[in-house]
């Protein structure tokens, strides 16, 4: 199975150049990568971000943290580009389960990509509220939850196990860590992994031999020898 790469940045500059990358398939954005880009003003950094990536989906997060205001960004987002799937959290900040929200959305037919899953439990929760025409994206944070010791890869095969009854729905690795994380993703069967810039180009250099690693590591090792003038 195919798996497809979306970029996780927010830099335009990195949107411009990745954009162009064939590999590239998409991007997603939260509202910690739009400040540490620098935006200022949300709807009119989302617009910029739109302008250069305007046929491949881009998921914009809601900011809120209540009913109300999240509903209202959602609506106001969605009508930024065609291309656009709302990012809404599982919970708020306060951990209450944003059921109601995805439901009316999902029925409005707004693209929806839900974010800050964990748990085959929380996809159950999502499916159960969700239609079998509008496109939802389930983003389950494997690296994050790797960070606190607990083993990301059963939650993703459960959830996998679950979404194939909605052709609609496709499960993401998100937080990734390192490269081969691509590769984990790709054999459990998920259907988007977003990656950071930096790790995206690390996987257009896959196939390299143990013997090329071993000889280019041993080589870096040298250099730097060198060039602090090491003596014994």
């Amino acid at each position: 199975m195919k798996i497809k790469i979306f970029c996780d940045n927010a830099e335009l500059n990195l949107i411009k150049k990745f954009n162009k990358k064939k590999i590239v398939k998409g991007f997603t954005t939260n509202p910690s990568l739009m400040r540490k880009a620098g935006a200022k003003d949300y709807k009119s950094y989302s617009k910029k971000i739109l302008k250069i990536c305007n046929s491949k989906p881009v998921s914009l997060e809601v900011f809120a943290d209540e009913y109300a205001g999240i509903k209202n960004q959602a609506i106001q987002i969605n009508t930024w580009g065609k291309n656009v799937y709302v990012k809404v959290p599982i919970t708020n900040s306060k951990g209450k389960f944003m059921g109601k929200i995805i439901r009316e959305l999902n029925n409005q037919n707004i693209k929806m990509n839900i974010t800050a899953v964990y748990s085959a439990k929380q996809t159950q929760k999502i499916l159960n509220l969700i239609n079998k025409k509008t496109k939802v994206i389930i983003s389950i944070f494997a690296g994050r939850a790797g960070d606190t010791g607990k083993d990301p890869v059963p939650e993703f095969k459960k959830s996998i196990s679950l979404a194939k009854k909605f052709k609609n729905v496709e499960i993401l690795w998100a937080s990734v860590r390192e490269p081969y994380n691509y590769l984990q993703a790709k054999q459990l069967g998920c259907h988007i992994i977003t990656v950071p810039p930096v790790t995206i180009e690390k996987i257009e250099n896959f196939g390299k031999s143990f013997d090329q690693l071993t000889k280019e590591t041993v080589k870096a090792f040298l250099v730097d020898s060198k060039k602090s003038n090491f003596k014994i």
